[in-house]
């Protein structure tokens, strides 16, 4: 069983960067593919980007692409998301996600969740 804890957001002007964490608990992390999702108020659950238990393989939907970064250190059982370039459209609570197959951190599937931290960018 993995315990996922987001942390680092906060409010950021447009053209900002922030930095989110998502600190895992579990001996076995390392062996857990992580996604990040965001929802808007109102609107479903969007992915983010996801990265493999290796850290090896990653993965971006075109609307964060180039501005997002995903990277992890298993060694402090962390995953980290750099978002640059942030705009007002993403503004949303992050969520990460874990789960031993990678199919399932690219969708909602996921078995475990994060509580979500706060993203709010202003223009």
């Amino acid at each position: 069983q993995v315990q996922l804890v987001e942390s680092g957001g906060g409010l950021v002007q447009a053209g900002g960067s922030l930095r989110l964490s998502c600190a895992a608990s579990g001996r076995t992390f390392s062996s857990y593919h992580i996604g990040w999702f965001r929802q808007a108020p109102g609107k479903e659950r969007e992915f983010v980007a996801a990265i493999s238990s290796s850290g090896s393989i990653t993965r971006y939907p075109d609307s964060v692409k180039g501005r997002f970064t995903i990277s992890r250190d298993n060694a402090k059982n962390t995953v980290y998301l750099q978002m640059n370039s942030l705009k007002p459209e993403d503004t949303a609570v992050y969520y990460c996600a874990a789960d031993l197959k990678y199919y399932s951190v690219t969708t909602y599937r996921a078995d475990y969740w994060g509580q979500g931290t706060q993203v709010t960018v202003s223009s």
